[in-house]
């Protein structure tokens, strides 16, 4: 587990736009689809403005294939929406094929969701170990632990045999949909963005490695494979040893 502190949050996103950049440059350059996994948040949500401000120009989007980590379970232009979102900020002003937008259908029936969506999953990733493999797996990170949407309480999600499952949110009792921790962790590279001062505590907690920090979600993702890299802003960072 790889961590690096940015002064900012916005040096956070414009770094991994810039990785993103030179990786979906080499996916069109060697002609390899690039699965990537993209999440929600409000630092997700500087990522996409960054790549749509400043890489437009010199990203060709052919070989890419988008899909999300997690959706509530809403209509695709609710404000809420992960994928609205996406398309608002990035995805409307790229030439990405349609066909390459993998989008969770939030608004339908949520099991009958998850088994389709796990179907599409398996219909365009590589395969390792049985189950697929995504390229690239971008993740945040709540204040009580929590990503994807695999909450504390609900750990069963890390070693659920399913690719996607439905989630509640413990609080709202909102309805998501999810990767599971298996598949998350059997992505080739996760990237974890985590920005702002509430989130210090646990992120000493779960890079620190501390007595508690198995009670958050986030501590059990770790690539089975691959690189596993945690950005963090100086805020986040602040109860770091």
């Amino acid at each position: 587990m790889n961590y690096k502190i940015f002064p900012t949050t916005a040096d956070v996103a414009e770094s991994l736009a810039s990785q993103l950049a030179e990786r979906i440059g080499s996916a069109f350059k060697n002609k390899s689809p690039l699965t990537i996994a993209l999440s929600g948040g409000n630092t997700p949500k500087l990522l996409f403005q960054i790549l749509a401000e400043k890489y437009l120009k010199v990203i060709n989007w052919a070989y890419v294939h988008l899909f999300w980590a997690d959706e509530r379970c809403i209509q695709p232009d609710d404000a809420d929406s992960n994928f609205g979102m996406t398309s608002e900020l990035l995805l409307r002003k790229t030439d990405i094929p349609g066909e390459n937008i993998h989008r969770i259908r939030g608004e339908d029936d949520p099991q009958t969701e998850a088994s389709r969506y796990s179907e599409e999953i398996l219909q365009y990733t590589k395969i390792r170990d049985n189950l697929p493999e995504f390229d690239i797996v971008i993740l945040g990170m709540g204040e009580d632990g929590h990503t994807a949407s695999i909450f504390p309480g609900n750990l069963e999600l890390l070693h659920c045999e399913h690719i996607c499952e439905m989630a509640i949110h413990p609080v709202s009792g909102q309805k998501r949909i999810t990767l599971t921790g298996k598949i998350i962790n059997n992505a080739r590279e996760i990237i974890f963005l985590v920005t702002g001062r509430s989130k210090a505590s646990v992120i000493a907690e779960v890079i620190g490695k501390k007595p508690k920090n198995l009670n958050y979600p986030a501590a059990h993702i770790v690539s089975s494979y691959g690189k596993t890299t945690w950005l963090l802003d100086k805020e986040a960072s602040t109860l770091l040893e």
